[in-house]
């Protein structure tokens, strides 16, 4: 992608514009199958991570924050048709993270803190655990799973 895009700009200010042009899309191809190969891998980790879970227990670990959000979003649905009261978020202590700062935990606490119905609290057994409460297991999340893309 970068290659194209510089080669792509080369193009263009020695006024080669078809060329230009090529590059240009040959750059949204490469970012397509980037993002496709992104998505199998955050599909991989994920499954390998939670393959011996139980249900309403979901380990975040390796994933990129929006990831991570998606994958909450879709185990509090599966939570409520459950009718569980509860979830089991695995997100790490940030021990691994730039700084030790928790990127998962404090991101995921972030999302939950403004939805109707859930809590959030760190596991007192285990910092790198968040305990999610469905207050109301018939609520929806009001469609917030883009508040952290930018």
């Amino acid at each position: 992608m970068t290659r194209c895009s510089q080669k792509r700009k080369r193009a263009y200010d020695r006024g080669h514009y078809a060329r230009a042009e090529e590059l240009s899309e040959q750059r949204k191809e490469h970012q397509l199958m980037m993002e496709k190969l992104n998505k199998q891998a955050s599909d991989w980790i994920f499954f390998e991570n939670n393959k011996v879970r139980k249900p309403g227990e979901i380990d975040l670990h390796g994933l990129f924050v929006e990831e991570a959000i998606v994958r909450v979003v879709s185990a509090i649905e599966d939570a409520k048709r459950r009718g569980d009261t509860e979830i089991l978020l695995i997100v790490g202590k940030g021990l691994h993270s730039s700084g030790g700062v928790p990127k998962l935990k404090d991101a995921i606490e972030e999302f939950i803190k403004p939805q109707p119905f859930l809590v959030a609290r760190s596991d007192p057994t285990n910092g790198g655990r968040l305990i999610v409460r469905l207050e109301s297991p018939d609520t929806e999340l009001l469609g917030r799973t883009n508040l952290l893309v930018a």
